[in-house]
């Protein structure tokens, strides 16, 4: 059964102090099967990203095989009719891998419901800095170090920073950040969100969640 949640949020500056303005998060949340969505979607996230390029020869496509070795009768040893056989050495592979591009289908409906369902679990682990994108103007890693550490923000876990735009100075001020992931609202995953320890999002971010999968 599908539960609405609403889960609220004060909103700091970025010097960490709180602001007047409040964030409210209107989620949908699957109460039995929440998880088992999630971790479907997880699943086919996993899948898209293989390539599936793997690959064994055949008896069929091994290099010879044109000559029977040895006549059938007569010499004590077992019958042989090719040099590709599996059963030789440098013959063909049985049962090998071979190129396939399975498709693992999740309903819109259900990516959305894993995504909402994960944002409330998340819920105590969230921050909201207003104004985020507009206030790295400069690509300096400490800059943002220092923005966090004065939000109560650590980098000894994963941190997941979702905006609205991945402008150029934020990418530049983040990637240097062994466990600092940026990414943009419209393409928030299950994955990304789960993996996260600490996420930090901005109003503008919000603003998209609410429309792309809240809507």
């Amino acid at each position: 059964m599908t539960v609405q949640k609403f889960v609220t949020y004060n909103v700091l500056d970025i010097g960490g102090q709180v602001l007047n303005e409040e964030q409210k998060l209107e989620l949908n949340v699957v109460e039995e099967s929440g998880n088992y969505l999630i971790h479907r979607d997880i699943l086919r996230h996993q899948n898209n990203k293989r390539q599936w390029t793997v690959s064994t020869k055949t008896r069929s496509e091994v290099r010879g095989g044109g000559k029977k070795p040895w006549r059938q009768k007569g010499t004590g040893r077992a019958r042989a009719g090719s040099n590709t056989s599996p059963l030789w050495k440098g013959g063909g592979v049985i049962f090998g891998p071979k190129p396939k591009h399975p498709t693992f289908k999740l309903n819109q409906k259900e990516k959305k419901l894993a995504l909402q369902t994960l944002l409330y679990n998340k819920r105590n682990n969230i921050s909201i800095i207003n104004d985020l994108e507009n206030s790295i103007q400069k690509p300096n890693t400490k800059m943002f170090a220092n923005l966090c550490k004065d939000c109560g923000i650590l980098f000894d876990q994963k941190l997941l920073v979702i905006v609205s735009n991945k402008t150029e100075a934020m990418k530049l001020a983040t990637r240097n950040l062994e466990n600092v992931e940026l990414i943009a609202a419209s393409n928030l995953n299950t994955l990304s969100l789960l993996k996260a320890k600490s996420i930090i999002l901005t109003p503008l971010a919000i603003s998209d969640i609410k429309e792309i999968y809240c809507g």
